[in-house]
């Protein structure tokens, strides 16, 4: 299926690695333009270069979206590299840890870094025609996963977010949904450490996957092209949750 999307511009937070690195190469590959950041100056040069290499316009700066006068500026700057944004991609985090920084940290990254990044694209989206959000979120957010921390707490406070700011930007023909992954397998990241460290949790938390595996960034990605392209044009104020069946609640 052509999923349209062929000449639309994309910006991601986070798009060096994980799911926002393959978010960005599906998006490429779907013949978007793309526009990435992250904090690794040399990092976010090497993958601009392979998207580059994908026939597509590719930009990027270093920047901590923490930084909220950094972020908009990469915002304008991407407008101005790619002609205007179709797509915004919320996808990074303050990490895992707990405590008051932590907790500062998350709040800085995974909520205001959100907002920060719509109130400055939204007037581009506005003049898309097919405007678009997708703000990335966790299963943590919907039921109770370790402990109770901040990451778990702030993602779910960016679903709240998603879901109003969904029915304040239709108007604008601006759609905005949310997607929840559950536990996504990449090489070199938390879950590869934890295999590697806690054998006996990882394997516990694939026994708890009815599907008996875990996600790859790659299927969380189909996923964001898919709402983010005019195939979905009716879509907004959803939140798509992609764990192979662990979390157990019924939804409606």
């Amino acid at each position: 299926m052509d999923l349209q999307l062929q000449g639309s511009k994309a910006l991601i937070t986070g798009g060096t690695k994980g799911i926002g690195r393959a978010i960005a190469n599906t998006l490429a590959d779907e013949g978007c333009n793309v526009s990435i950041c992250a904090r690794n100056a040399e990092e976010v040069d090497a993958a601009v270069s392979d998207l580059s290499g994908k026939g597509v316009t590719a930009f990027g700066e270093s920047v901590d979206v923490g930084d909220g006068d950094a972020l908009k500026a990469w915002v304008s700057a991407s407008a101005d590299a790619l002609g205007g944004i179709d797509i915004v991609v919320s996808n990074v985090s303050g990490g895992g840890a707990q405590g008051d920084e932590a907790w500062r940290r998350h709040l800085e990254h995974d909520m205001l870094g959100a907002v920060r990044l719509v109130e400055a694209a939204t007037e581009h989206l506005a003049a898309s025609g097919n405007g678009n959000i997708v703000m990335i979120s966790t299963t943590a957010a919907l039921e109770k996963f370790i402990s109770a921390g901040p990451y778990n707490a702030l993602k779910a406070a960016l679903l709240n977010y998603s879901g109003a700011l969904s029915q304040d930007l239709a108007p604008q023909g601006i759609r905005v949904n949310a997607i929840s992954p559950g536990p996504i397998f990449i090489e070199g990241g938390s879950w590869d450490n934890i295999k590697q460290h806690m054998t006996a949790f990882y394997d516990s938390t694939v026994a708890d996957i009815p599907m008996g595996r875990m996600g790859s960034a790659e299927e969380v990605a189909a996923q964001v092209a898919l709402l983010a392209s005019p195939r979905a044009g009716f879509t907004t104020g959803t939140n798509i949750v992609i764990d192979g069946g662990l979390t157990k609640r019924i939804q409606y």
